[in-house]
């Protein structure tokens, strides 16, 4: 990203939070990870500027963010909130949000609570542990990394050693297959330890958004995955996924967790793809005359770009199927 203006807003709840803007169009928010922070999407920002008026800022305890931590529950709730504050502080009535990791988390939170702010959700691998235990392979890999990860990791930050929790969570989180960090990338990465520690010392990092409520979400929402990602990350998007059949879904090759920084072109091209088929929808209720949508059930798979251009209403959208139906999909 070639450092565009940092801005800086002060939210109602007092929490500043640092941010760039850039473009012209439909608004969209970047959500980085856990030990990212504005910078993360480097590889998106000149893309998505052409075609979007975009932001991408530091979450509450991301670099060069300074928030006090004023109680131990501090999770993807609260950053919820904080983002719903930056949209306020933006004017901006409703906004498309493209989010990795825990700041999937936060984006499907922020649906989840305040829908009517989101325009639609692209969700890199939410790191929404809770829905490991839907599974028992899910169980025994969140065992596992509690064993092996988070407890070494939480051990370190409680002694103050920022630096060896930061490496240990960090390798854990991207584990098999993930290109290693050097240089910038990884003195980036150490910068942001401060936001791994506090979530390591929050009551519940870790909160259920429920499966009815993630069932329920009405905008658009596409789920993303990378081929090669760690085990734990897989279990938990195959429940995450299981638990929202109106999501369309994709899968993308030579990447691990960190999908738009491995893969950037594929997953570009994935989700600018997703939005241009959400143009010129307009949210009808079910039964109104202007619909346009073919007659239920739906005869196509919405997640294939040819297919989703018969796709015209938002509110008939959850009702599609998950898989496509017609010999020719």
């Amino acid at each position: 990203m070639n450092a565009p203006p940092l801005h800086r807003a002060r939210l109602r709840s007092g929490v500043e939070l640092h941010y760039v803007r850039a473009g012209a169009g439909a608004p969209l928010v970047f959500v980085h990870g856990v030990m990212g922070d504005w910078r993360a999407w480097s590889a998106q920002w000149p893309v998505f500027t052409s075609r979007h008026d975009c932001v991408s800022y530091s979450r509450r305890y991301n670099q060069p963010n300074d928030n006090p931590m004023p109680s131990p529950d501090h999770s993807a709730l609260v950053e919820a909130e904080d983002l719903l504050g930056l949209l306020d502080a933006l004017a901006l009535p409703a906004a498309h949000l493209v989010a990795s990791s825990y700041g999937a988390f936060v984006a499907l939170a922020l649906a989840v609570r305040h829908p009517a702010r989101v325009s639609s959700v692209v969700a890199v691998e939410p790191a929404m542990m809770g829905y490991a235990a839907f599974s028992a392979a899910g169980r025994r890999e969140w065992q596992r990394f509690r064993d092996q990860v988070v407890e070494p990791a939480n051990a370190a930050f409680r002694a103050g050693d920022d630096l060896l929790g930061a490496t240990l969570m960090s390798g854990g989180i991207h584990q098999e297959g993930a290109p290693a960090l050097h240089g910038e990338e990884l003195r980036r990465r150490l910068q942001n330890a401060r936001a791994m520690r506090m979530l390591a010392l929050s009551s519940d990092e870790f909160p259920l958004l429920p499966p009815d409520a993630l069932a329920a979400l009405a905008m658009p929402v596409l789920l993303v995955s990378g081929e090669r990602t760690a085990a734990l990350h897989a279990e938990v998007f195959r429940n995450v996924r299981a638990a929202m059949p109106q999501a369309a879904w994709a899968r993308v090759a030579d990447a691990g967790h960190a999908v738009a920084r491995e893969a950037p072109l594929d997953f570009n091209a994935r989700v600018l793809d997703f939005l241009d088929g959400l143009a010129g929808t307009r949210p009808f209720t079910p039964g109104d005359p202007r619909c346009r949508c073919p007659t239920l059930p739906w005869p196509c798979c919405w997640r294939r770009p040819a297919h989703r251009r018969r796709a015209r209403c938002r509110s008939c959208r959850p009702r599609r199927p998950a898989r496509c139906t017609t010999a020719a999909g």
